[in-house]
């Protein structure tokens, strides 16, 4: 069962602005990594179904993580269909990511009362994901479908809406500078931030220090 609710997902993603986006099949590293983004600060990651046995992974992420790391608010990504949802759920993932717009996911979720945050390309996508219930609706990929532009043009007609691109976010002063200014609610975050040795192993002493200072960048712009 979820920790956290839909209601309590969409403030803390709100509150922090950013969501760090991964996937590794080796259990130890994901600890390793979710410990030093927690570190750094953040209070929401996006665990990516991706590979065999992602939920099985997943499954001990999120029970280590409510032991380790109680304030972070542990969800999945990358999934596309009810099924596959309902797998998560039953693991206790707080919120559900899908790079498309799926309404027998969102059925699912809204009967768990979990948050369903659909992919979506154009108004109308996000129209239809707000009216199954989406309170925070992911572009992606977010700079190929539009960027900070596409968002600045949706937020005319729909200022209500609460927009999360993944994709063409880096951890930098003026790219989240642009995005923020657009009125994204938040962004995702995946491999800018997962920052390797020259031996391919992750630094999670410099992931930490990457999402200290990508945190900071963006309460700075939102001052």
């Amino acid at each position: 069962m979820a920790r956290f609710s839909r209601i309590e997902v969409a403030l803390k993603m709100k509150e922090t602005g950013m969501v760090p986006v991964f996937f590794h099949s080796d259990i130890e590293v994901c600890k390793k990594v979710v410990k030093a983004c927690y570190k750094g600060g953040a209070r929401i990651f996006e665990f990516v179904n991706r590979g065999d046995f992602a939920h099985e992974v997943f499954g001990e992420l999120n029970k280590w993580s409510a032991k380790e790391c109680p304030e972070m608010i542990l969800g999945v990504g990358s999934v596309i269909d009810a099924g596959t949802t309902s797998i998560y759920i039953q693991l206790g993932a707080n919120f559900v990511v899908s790079p498309i717009l799926n309404a027998e996911m969102a059925k699912v979720c809204n009967r768990r009362k979990i948050a369903w945050s659909p992919g979506c390309g154009s108004l109308t996508e996000i129209s239809y994901a707000e009216e199954l219930g989406a309170e925070v609706v992911k572009i992606f990929p977010g700079e190929q479908v539009g960027g900070p532009e596409f968002v600045k043009a949706v937020k005319g007609p729909f200022p209500w809406s609460s927009i999360m691109p993944t994709g063409g976010v880096k951890p930098e002063k003026e790219n989240l500078t642009k995005w923020f200014n657009a009125g994204v609610h938040c962004v995702g975050m995946g491999s800018q931030l997962m920052i390797k040795n020259t031996d391919g192993s992750f630094n999670y002493e410099a992931i930490e220090a990457k999402t200290s200072e990508a945190m900071a960048i963006i309460k700075e712009i939102r001052k």
